[in-house]
């Protein structure tokens, strides 16, 4: 019974089955990141719900999730601040928006500015 590789956080959602014999497997999900001269992301400047507090927000990326905190490590790294990425979005602490463009560019993707 001890399979490791059946660990059931990865089966929560899954319908039960009495089939005494039934082994769950799950499907792999491997995102692949389109190369960056493929991808658009779009810079804007955001306070909603940050107490009053400005965030860089760089929304649009595609792809898989190491990629998007690879990008995001080296945006805090290169601003000297904080922040976090997931879902599909990485949030600067601070009026970064210039810079974080010119970042992205030298990484060689194409950068849309909007809003503030």
């Amino acid at each position: 019974m001890g399979n490791e590789t059946n660990d059931w956080k990865k089966r929560l959602g899954m319908v039960y089955s009495t089939d005494p014999d039934y082994e769950y497997h799950q499907e792999e999900k491997t995102t692949e990141t389109p190369e960056p001269g493929k991808q658009t992301l779009y810079i804007s400047l955001d306070r909603k719900q940050r107490k009053g507090k400005t965030v860089t927000l760089v929304k649009g990326f595609k792809g898989a999730e190491e990629d998007l905190n690879e990008i995001g490590k080296e945006l805090k790294k290169k601003c000297g601040t904080g922040g976090s990425a997931k879902d599909g979005e990485i949030i600067i602490q601070g009026d970064f928006k210039k810079r974080t463009g010119e970042i992205l560019q030298a990484m060689g993707y194409k950068v849309k500015f909007s809003g503030g």
